[in-house]
């Protein structure tokens, strides 16, 4: 993901169910979970994972400097702060809302405890309508294939979309 792009979002933010994870924290996994040998198990005994990709997508934009949220619709809010602590991702997380609601709500509080615009802002979700309602707002939003998940390709697209946007609003 070595692509440099000459506009670059302040902030990059994540959904986790079906964006980073293939499933729903609230319904699909029986918490509570723990890791065993470097793999997590939920309380049925279930191996429970993550897409592919992403470790090596999130400490890549670790390492060129991005500053990362989480925004998460779940009510099952120990459980996925659980997960992200066992697959020892809450240290890429400067930002994390994790609450049901709007989208558009997490993002009110990413920009007051921010103060980044929202147009210097680029998200992914599995869910069409918080892509609409958060680009509504003005955040360069990307769809994301709930199979699938956050890839490096799908990062390259977002930042590559990212740019687009800005050179639009400056022109």
């Amino acid at each position: 993901m070595a692509v440099s792009y000459v506009d670059k979002p302040k902030l990059i933010v994540f959904d986790l169910d079906y964006t980073l994870w293939p499933f729903w924290v609230d319904t699909h996994v029986s918490p509570p979970f723990e890791l065993r040998k470097d793999k997590v198990y939920d309380s049925l005994g279930d191996h429970v994972t993550h897409f592919p990709e992403v470790p090596e997508v999130l400490q890549s934009l670790q390492n060129e400097g991005y500053k990362l949220g989480v925004a998460s619709r779940t009510g099952a809010i120990k459980s996925a702060k659980q997960l992200m602590d066992l697959f020892n991702w809450s240290k890429y997380f400067e930002f994390s809302e994790i609450y049901p609601g709007d989208k558009t709500i997490h993002f009110s509080q990413f920009h007051k405890h921010s103060n980044i615009p929202y147009e210097d802002m680029l998200f992914f979700d599995d869910e069409g309508r918080n892509v609409t309602a958060v680009g509504n707002i003005g955040v360069t939003a990307i769809h994301v294939h709930k199979n699938t998940g956050v890839t490096k390709e799908v990062m390259e697209e977002g930042l590559k979309k990212f740019a687009e946007n800005k050179k639009k609003a400056a022109s």
